[in-house]
């Protein structure tokens, strides 16, 4: 309908279809790619606070609803809070930001922002208590998920558009460090909201939410021309159910099988991860046989494009493995040991956690705006080389540290991952063709998510190992030296580490648990106020803690190497001033122009 021939009844929806349709044909002014960039801004960021503000308040939470997460039936539903958001964040940005490419990205990310608001409110609400209010969490965490990913897939892909090429790394890094900020920055707010009201933690995004639902409709636009196309169906389910089977095997590796310490001898998660592949390798095949695919492969010849997105994948779970292992440090250990007690460490390890985002929110900007004018290459790499340098750092630390120095490395380590990823994701965005953004936006958000959601398996399956070799003697000894009777002593300690692991992570005081049946009312009220103190605990289980955080830091320090050999890879930097949005691609780095590429798929 023309703004100029409303509907002959002249109601109410007339008219709003009117001003829909002159808002469409309202060409964007010169201020209008800042609009695009404060709302995107507010969108990714809204939806990667709440992907990592659940974690630092599941004690809350479940208090809240009832339900003791240590519990053995419990786990199942501590471990889909978090892994539910992240698996439907992994899964479906390729196919929200393929479905952006044919309709318009403005109209899935205003979708995006909507069902991320009902999602919020609903969240909030939850009327149930026990495993059917944990289970009300869980779906409407994996419906606000399902938002969030409309949002993350399609920010990039709108900001390139808006956005001329001499000004995209300043934009897409000032969008991609308040992404990344905001999954540290929900640490913070998760433990501030739990000590106010569990539902706050809910509460909290509803505002944001309904607000930048409004302002979407009303502010954005759409910028490139949508083509119409099928839909991927055999691709989509292939690679949803491929990657959904991999991640939730690897996850599931970490609980404990038939006696082992971890699950990999599971036949259920080996079929997981086994099945997953396979299906992921007939998606690869599918997609070369398809017309029109969800995932570009030929994307991938693209040599910019292809070790950006390796560099993001591989640093995207070393900076999971981070994120974690400094909670359960912090938790766990360090806060205890100075005086903190076990409720309030989630909301203080938030908190002494900032320097790792105040790095970021300083070096993003700075690198997107440099690279720009330099090229991508020598920051993404130098970045990286600071990243594995703060691995490094953090290895020599004893368990007790000095703060200082932790706040030092934490700051590194937050520089050197915005040094990186401003520049990383504005010459992954501009090394494609126009008309491929949206799909190419989600399938570096797919390498950026999977990978938060592999470092689950991967890093707590490696200090699961590390614990498991020295945590059982170490703890038996130390109970039994507090008058625990041998017995009890070694079977508190043939428990599982992940439970003991899990413990520290949501900063809860485990001796409780480990010695249930009444055994610390007959011990002395001396004996009883030492095993469940402050000390106790911390100073036990901080040389095994120790041991496993080696290997942990280890591995974190090889992918951070890695993700810089495949960064100083991508290729030199061509200037693209003459692009603008909307025009075509950018030329490649020695390889051609991603034109060329496009035109060879």
């Amino acid at each position: 309908m023309s703004a100029r021939t409303p509907a002959p009844s002249g109601g109410v929806r007339a008219r709003l279809l009117a001003h829909s349709a002159r808002h469409r044909e309202t060409p964007p002014g010169p201020g209008y790619k800042w609009v695009a960039l404060s709302n995107t801004t507010l969108g990714v960021l809204i939806a990667t606070m709440d992907a990592s503000i659940v974690i630092i308040s599941l004690p809350a939470i479940f208090r809240g609803i009832g339900l003791d997460p240590l519990s053995a039936g419990n786990i199942g539903y501590l471990l889909w809070m978090i892994l539910g958001y992240l698996l439907v964040s992994a899964v479906l940005v390729v196919v929200l930001g393929r479905l952006g490419d044919m309709f318009g990205r403005v109209r899935i990310y205003n979708l995006g922002f909507l069902v991320f608001a009902c999602a919020s409110v609903a969240l909030s609400l939850d009327p149930f208590r026990a495993g059917a209010g944990a289970l009300w969490l869980i779906l409407w965490r994996i419906v606000q998920a399902f938002g969030g990913s409309m949002l993350t897939a399609n920010s990039a892909a709108i900001l390139t558009d808006a956005f001329p090429a001499r000004q995209r790394g300043t934009a897409l890094g000032i969008n991609q460090i308040t992404a990344l900020a905001g999954q540290f920055l929900g640490l913070l707010a998760g433990g501030l909201l739990a000590a106010v009201d569990w539902r706050a933690v809910f509460w909290v995004s509803v505002p944001v939410s309904v607000a930048g639902t409004v302002w979407s409709y009303l502010s954005l636009r759409e910028t490139a021309a949508g083509g119409r196309g099928r839909v991927d169906w055999l691709g989509n389910l292939t690679f949803a159910s491929g990657a959904g089977f991999l991640l939730a095997g690897i996850t599931y590796g970490i609980q404990p099988y038939g006696g082992h310490a971890t699950g990999w001898t599971n036949p259920w998660v080996l079929t997981g991860v086994l099945g997953g592949l396979f299906l992921l390798l007939v998606f690869c095949v599918v997609e070369t046989r398809v017309a029109e695919p969800m995932f570009r492969l030929s994307l991938f010849r693209v040599r910019a494009f292809a070790a950006g997105n390796l560099a993001a994948l591989l640093t995207a779970i070393a900076r999971g493995g981070l994120q974690f292992m400094l909670i359960i440090w912090l938790q766990g250990i360090w806060l205890p040991l100075h005086g903190y007690d076990f409720e309030d460490t989630p909301l203080w390890a938030g908190i002494f956690m900032l320097p790792l985002t105040l790095g970021f929110l300083i070096a993003g900007p700075v690198s997107g705006y440099l690279s720009d004018r330099f090229g991508a290459r020598v920051f993404s790499t130098a970045g990286l080389v600071v990243v594995a340098g703060s691995f490094l750092g953090l290895l020599t630390l004893p368990v007790n540290f000095d703060y200082g120095a932790f706040a030092a490395l934490l700051l590194l380590n937050g520089l050197g991952q915005g040094m990186f990823s401003s520049p990383n994701t504005s010459s992954i965005m501009g090394s494609v063709p126009a008309r491929y953004r949206g799909a190419a936006s989600g399938m570096r958000s797919t390498f950026q998510n999977s990978g938060t959601a592999l470092s689950i398996g991967v890093f707590f399956s490696l200090m699961v190992s590390g614990l498991a070799s020295s945590l059982p003697a170490t703890l038996s000894s130390g109970l039994q030296a507090h008058g625990v009777p041998a017995a009890t002593a070694h079977e508190a300690a043939s428990l599982p580490p992940v439970s003991t692991l899990f413990a520290t992570f949501l900063g809860d005081n485990p001796i409780g648990h480990l010695l249930g049946g009444g055994t610390l009312d007959h011990l002395t009220a001396a004996q009883r106020a030492t095993l469940t103190g402050h000390t106790f605990f911390p100073e036990l289980v901080s040389g095994p803690f120790h041991h496993g955080l080696t290997i942990v830091f280890g591995v974190a320090t090889g992918m951070a190497l890695i993700s810089a050999v495949a960064s100083a890879l991508r290729g030199g930097h061509e200037r693209t001033d003459g692009d603008t949005p909307g025009s075509g691609p950018a030329p490649t780095a020695k390889g051609g122009s991603a034109r060329r590429t496009a035109r060879s798929s």
